[in-house]
């Protein structure tokens, strides 16, 4: 990007760079360099600026976002993108677990694989993986759409509420109250679209499974006491 401002870690303290980054006079592109997998990189950001990590992130990294286009050159430990409101996190390399975790909207892409309960208790943040996801996936998810373009650990959307799943390749198991759905018209279109955004090309919507709540457990019922 041409007249990026940097912020080197080597040379300020995290505090500092985040105070920076949430400024009400933040504009334009930055770039975080050394970051050296800090924690709480680029948290809190409010203004539609570009922020990219150049370099290894640690726990919750974007987290709390809204508005910002925020880019990972490497890998991101535990909760990136946590409670995202709104804007865009992509990961070039792997997510650690609970990637986009209590997510309300916006919009997150893994290009490598993302760890356990990646989406849990989403609440409308959109996630396309690009690899596999961890067990427990969409763990508690309430709306908003996970999309996976490998494979899918065990207990997929356990206790799942209104978000969709899309997955490609192979699902160990699923969770409880979670089960595979007919793909109509309209879940195609959505699906098209978040791989569109995401950059991801050469995966034909309808080669991808979808999934969604049984809705067994919205209500106790005793016949299904045996699935809580």
């Amino acid at each position: 990007m041409t007249n990026m401002q940097e912020i080197d870690l080597a040379r300020c303290t995290l505090r500092e760079a985040n105070s920076q980054l949430q400024s009400e006079d933040a504009t334009g592109a930055w770039a975080i360099r050394n970051p050296r997998g800090r924690h709480a990189l680029a948290v809190g950001l409010t203004a539609p600026i570009d922020v990219l990590i150049d370099g290894q992130a640690g726990y919750y990294a974007g987290g709390m976002n809204q508005h910002a286009t925020i880019t990972i050159e490497g890998n991101a430990g535990p909760g990136v993108a946590e409670n995202m409101m709104s804007g865009r996190t992509h990961v070039r390399g792997n997510a650690s677990m609970a990637a986009g975790a209590t997510g309300h909207g916006g919009l997150l892409v893994i290009d490598g694989d993302a760890g356990a309960r990646c989406g849990i208790s989403m609440k409308g943040i959109d996630i396309v993986v690009r690899g596999s996801v961890g067990h427990m996936s969409a763990f508690m998810a309430q709306s908003g759409t996970l999309v996976v373009c490998g494979d899918a650990g065990e207990a997929l959307g356990d206790s799942l509420y209104e978000a969709k799943i899309f997955v490609r390749g192979e699902v160990r198991s699923l969770g409880a109250d979670c089960e595979e759905k007919d793909m109509t018209a309209q879940d195609m279109a959505l699906l098209q679209s978040l791989l569109d955004s995401a950059g991801i090309t050469g995966y034909p919507a309808d080669s991808f499974r979808l999934y969604g709540s049984a809705r067994r457990l919205y209500h106790f019922h005793v016949d299904n006491a045996a699935a809580y």
